[in-house]
Order: C-alpha cells, then structure tokens, then sequence
C-alpha cells in the first residue's frame, strides 16, 4: 500500500508532463503555418534558452569541461535538426498520425548505439524493429490522407518525420554516453542554449520578423518545453523507469484528441493497429534490455522490487 501511494505522485507527474508534450505539438501545428517554422524555432529555443540559463546559474552548477561543450555543442546542433524536421512533420500529417510513428525513434536506439558505442544488437531487437516497421507500414499506407495536407505534403512529412526519429535515436545514444558526466540542467542548458545560438539570425531579424501576435504563443512554447522537461526529470528521480516508461504511449491518446477537437483530424483504423504494433515492439524491446539487465547481474527476471 506504502509502495502504491509513492508511486502514485510520479505517476501522475509524468503523465501531467506526457499530456502536456501533446499540447506542444498541437500549438506547433497550429501556429508553424502562420508563423513560419523558422520564426518558431529561433524564438522558441531562446525563451527555452533564458529559462534553462536562468536555471542553471541559480543551482551554480559548474562551467561544463571544453570536451563537454563541444559534444554537447554538436548534439544540440542535432537536436535542432530533430526538432525541425519533427515540427515540419507535425505541419504536414495528422497529429496521432507523427505521434504514433514518432515511437519508431525507440526501435532505432539498438541499431544507432551498435554504430556508436558498439552495443550488441540482440536478436529479440531486431525482430521487434521488423515488427514495428510492418505497423508503421500498415499506418502510413493504410491510413485515409483525408485532411487538409495534399499527398505531396504528406510525403514530405513522412521523410521529415523520419529523419527527426532517426536522429532523436542519435541523441538519445549520446545522452547515454555522457549520463554520467553531466547532471541534468547542464543537459537542459546545451539543449536549448545551442539552438538560440545557431538560430541568432533569423531572432535577429535578418529573414524578417514574425506577427507580434505570435509572441506569446513562442513564450508559451519555451516555458511549455522547459517544464516538459523538469517534471519527467522530477518524475524519473522518484520511480524506475520501467514505470513511467509505458506511459508515454499516452500521448498518442492526447494527440488523437486533440487533432479532433482543433483540426477536425480522425484518426482511422489502420493508424490505431498500426500504433499498437509499433507500441508492443517498443515494449518489447524495453522488456528484452531489462530481462538482459538482470541476467547480466544474476537476478531473477521476475524479482521486482517493493
């Protein structure tokens, strides 16, 4: 009973922090048309900048190493492409549609970090990727455009989106690489601070300026993605990851809802089977690394902890 109730809070943090991820990704599809996707980034990571820089001085956490800054350096750089190529994708599908395929970047993990850090592939990770795949297949070509993107558009949005996951896979193996190095508010810090960096000119002005009238929504965008980020830290120190982990497939849910209520979106059958297939081979996957985990340390697949 103990154990329930310190779980709960987590739970319910978490969860909090899933929905309000989906409502970052219906304000993009939302404001990006009238904007400009530029506009939106540039000023999105600056006010995420100021709030993360504030953060960071007000813990006085310790100058990064010049190692620490060039990695990071270049995974906010790759961070940046992931979120424009993901925001593009948001501009062009449906919002179920990019949430449910955008879980393909945990099948990809595996594969990256065998490339990267020479992680061995197991075979259950493998045929999960492939049974995944097939969902994602089922989704995309399965799945009625309707809508008000064009097909031409859809595709687009389909090479954009993967590519976001496909990097999202990159920077998640990075972030594993330097997890012990760093805490999480320089992480924050090099996230949205890299970005502001390199997006200087367009905040600057020199591609022109965005409507004043969208100001607020960019704002709201930067304190959205920073406190999206500070509660699933905050959740995460106080559960297993096994816990939380599972609950981000609600946003799927959220998304699928709000695509209703604000475009009019309907998510058809094939996207709702093709999304639980590609969930189960995430959950898959997840399950294998855990079982290998224990094996690894000589304790039973089945012991779990109170």
């Amino acid at each position: 009973m103990l154990r329930s109730r310190f779980l709960a809070m987590p739970v319910l943090i978490a969860a909090f922090a899933i929905a309000m991820g989906a409502v970052i990704d219906a304000l993009v599809k939302g404001v990006a048309p009238g904007a400009g996707l530029h506009h939106l980034l540039a000023w999105r990571f600056l006010f995420g900048g100021v709030i993360a820089g504030a953060v960071f001085l007000a813990k006085k956490r310790p100058r990064p190493s010049n190692e620490a800054i060039r990695f990071h350096t270049m995974r906010g750089l790759l961070q940046l492409f992931c979120a424009f190529t993901f925001f593009y994708a948001l501009t062009q599908l449906r919002l179920a549609e990019a949430t449910a395929l955008g879980f393909t970047a945990a099948l990809m993990v595996a594969p990256v970090a065998r490339i990267v850090i020479g992680e061995r592939l197991s075979r259950v990770a493998v045929l999960a990727a492939l049974i995944g795949f097939g969902g994602v297949a089922l989704a995309v070509f399965g799945s009625n455009p309707g809508g008000s993107a064009a097909l031409g558009d859809r595709t687009l949005g389909y090479v954009a989106l993967f590519s976001s996951t496909i990097g999202y896979a990159f920077v998640l193996v990075f972030l594993r690489m330097r997890a012990r190095h760093e805490d999480a508010t320089t992480i924050a810090l090099f996230t949205n601070i890299v970005p502001a960096i390199a997006l200087l000119p367009i905040t600057l002005g020199l591609f022109g300026w965005p409507a004043l009238s969208y100001i607020p929504f960019f704002l709201l965008l930067g304190v959205l993605g920073y406190s999206v980020w500070y509660l699933m830290t905050l959740a995460y120190a106080q559960a297993e990851a096994q816990v939380l982990a599972p609950l981000e497939y609600t946003a799927l849910v959220w998304s699928a809802l709000l695509g209703l209520f604000f475009f009019d979106e309907w998510p058809g059958l094939a996207l709702w089977v093709g999304a639980i297939i590609i969930i189960a081979s995430c959950l898959l996957v997840a399950f294998e690394s855990r079982f290998r985990t224990r094996r690894a340390a000589r304790m039973p697949a089945s012991d779990l902890p109170e």
